[in-house]
Protein backbone atom coordinates (compact mmCIF):
# COMPACT_ATOMS: atom_id res chain seq x y z
CA UNK A 1 0.00 0.00 0.00
CA UNK A 2 1.34 3.73 -1.01
CA UNK A 3 1.50 6.73 1.06
CA UNK A 4 -0.92 8.18 -0.63
CA UNK A 5 -3.45 5.20 0.10
CA UNK A 6 -2.26 5.38 3.42
CA UNK A 7 -2.86 9.16 3.81
CA UNK A 8 -6.90 8.42 2.27
CA UNK A 9 -7.90 5.60 4.51
CA UNK A 10 -6.34 8.07 7.09
CA UNK A 11 -8.55 10.85 6.25
CA UNK A 12 -11.49 9.17 5.69
CA UNK A 13 -11.72 7.44 9.20
CA UNK A 14 -10.66 10.45 10.98
CA UNK A 15 -13.71 12.32 8.63
CA UNK A 16 -15.80 9.57 9.37
CA UNK A 17 -15.03 9.53 12.88
CA UNK A 18 -15.94 13.62 13.28
CA UNK A 19 -18.99 12.68 11.65
CA UNK A 20 -20.04 9.99 13.67
CA UNK A 21 -18.68 12.56 17.34
CA UNK A 22 -21.14 15.48 16.04
CA UNK A 23 -23.80 12.79 15.62
CA UNK A 24 -23.63 11.67 18.97
CA UNK A 25 -25.23 14.25 20.67
CA UNK A 26 -28.37 13.92 21.84
CA UNK A 27 -30.64 16.99 20.87
CA UNK A 28 -33.46 15.44 23.27
CA UNK A 29 -30.74 15.03 26.46
CA UNK A 30 -29.77 18.57 25.75
CA UNK A 31 -33.52 19.97 26.21
CA UNK A 32 -33.74 18.15 29.34
CA UNK A 33 -30.50 19.06 30.95
CA UNK A 34 -31.45 22.66 29.51
CA UNK A 35 -34.69 22.58 31.36
CA UNK A 36 -33.57 21.33 34.52
CA UNK A 37 -30.01 23.07 34.94
CA UNK A 38 -30.36 26.22 33.51
CA UNK A 39 -34.10 27.25 32.56
CA UNK A 40 -34.57 28.95 36.09
CA UNK A 41 -32.05 31.69 35.18
CA UNK A 42 -32.02 31.24 31.85
CA UNK A 43 -34.34 30.78 28.11
CA UNK A 44 -33.52 30.25 24.63
CA UNK A 45 -36.43 29.95 21.60
CA UNK A 46 -38.40 31.88 19.63
CA UNK A 47 -40.02 33.51 23.07
CA UNK A 48 -36.87 33.91 24.80
CA UNK A 49 -36.34 37.07 27.01
CA UNK A 50 -33.34 38.05 29.24
CA UNK A 51 -34.21 37.48 33.06
CA UNK A 52 -31.97 36.48 35.85
CA UNK A 53 -29.42 35.38 33.24
CA UNK A 54 -29.08 36.31 29.44
CA UNK A 55 -31.47 34.66 26.91
CA UNK A 56 -29.37 32.33 24.72
CA UNK A 57 -30.63 32.09 21.68
CA UNK A 58 -27.90 33.05 18.61
CA UNK A 59 -25.36 32.51 21.42
CA UNK A 60 -22.41 30.81 19.65
CA UNK A 61 -19.98 33.42 17.69
CA UNK A 62 -21.60 35.78 20.08
CA UNK A 63 -18.74 38.13 22.50
CA UNK A 64 -19.97 37.39 26.22
CA UNK A 65 -21.70 40.26 27.68
CA UNK A 66 -22.47 41.98 24.87
CA UNK A 67 -26.57 40.87 24.48
CA UNK A 68 -28.45 44.37 24.36
CA UNK A 69 -30.69 44.90 27.71
CA UNK A 70 -29.27 42.24 30.04
CA UNK A 71 -26.92 43.72 32.94
CA UNK A 72 -23.97 41.68 32.50
CA UNK A 73 -21.08 41.98 35.28
CA UNK A 74 -18.07 44.33 34.65
CA UNK A 75 -16.27 40.94 34.34
CA UNK A 76 -18.30 39.00 31.99
CA UNK A 77 -18.28 42.33 29.98
CA UNK A 78 -14.54 42.74 30.16
CA UNK A 79 -13.53 38.78 29.22
CA UNK A 80 -13.43 39.19 25.67
CA UNK A 81 -14.77 35.66 25.28
CA UNK A 82 -16.22 34.86 22.23
CA UNK A 83 -18.79 31.98 23.17
CA UNK A 84 -17.67 28.49 21.24
CA UNK A 85 -17.83 24.82 22.09
CA UNK A 86 -14.66 25.28 23.59
CA UNK A 87 -15.40 28.56 25.60
CA UNK A 88 -18.57 27.27 26.94
CA UNK A 89 -17.28 24.40 27.68
CA UNK A 90 -14.73 25.70 30.22
CA UNK A 91 -17.61 28.20 31.61
CA UNK A 92 -19.76 25.36 32.40
CA UNK A 93 -17.13 23.25 34.27
CA UNK A 94 -16.22 26.32 36.65
CA UNK A 95 -17.87 29.31 35.45
CA UNK A 96 -15.86 31.50 38.06
CA UNK A 97 -12.96 30.06 37.09
CA UNK A 98 -12.79 31.20 33.53
CA UNK A 99 -14.52 34.58 34.36
CA UNK A 100 -13.73 35.90 37.89
CA UNK A 101 -16.72 37.51 39.25
CA UNK A 102 -19.38 36.44 36.49
CA UNK A 103 -23.09 37.02 38.48
CA UNK A 104 -23.16 33.61 37.68
CA UNK A 105 -23.87 30.89 40.21
CA UNK A 106 -23.27 27.54 38.94
CA UNK A 107 -21.82 24.54 40.64
CA UNK A 108 -20.91 23.21 37.38
CA UNK A 109 -21.05 20.81 34.23
CA UNK A 110 -17.94 18.81 33.79
CA UNK A 111 -19.78 15.47 32.41
CA UNK A 112 -18.79 15.64 28.97
CA UNK A 113 -21.48 14.26 27.49
CA UNK A 114 -23.93 16.19 28.85
CA UNK A 115 -21.99 18.91 27.85
CA UNK A 116 -21.72 17.84 24.44
CA UNK A 117 -25.82 17.12 24.78
CA UNK A 118 -26.34 20.95 26.17
CA UNK A 119 -24.03 22.23 23.84
CA UNK A 120 -25.91 20.45 20.78
CA UNK A 121 -29.50 21.53 22.48
CA UNK A 122 -28.00 25.19 22.57
CA UNK A 123 -26.72 25.26 18.96
CA UNK A 124 -29.71 24.23 17.75
CA UNK A 125 -31.15 27.56 18.73
CA UNK A 126 -28.49 29.21 16.82
CA UNK A 127 -31.20 30.47 14.48
CA UNK A 128 -33.19 32.13 16.65
CA UNK A 129 -33.34 35.70 16.55
CA UNK A 130 -32.74 37.82 19.23
CA UNK A 131 -35.40 39.41 20.70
Amino acid sequence: MNNACIMKKLCLTILLGLHLGAGAADLANGQRLFASRCSSCHSVGPFARSGFGPQLNALFGRRAGSLPGYGYSTAMKRSNIVWSDKTLTSFLDDPDDLVPGTKMRFWGMSNEKQVADLLAYLRSQQQVQLR
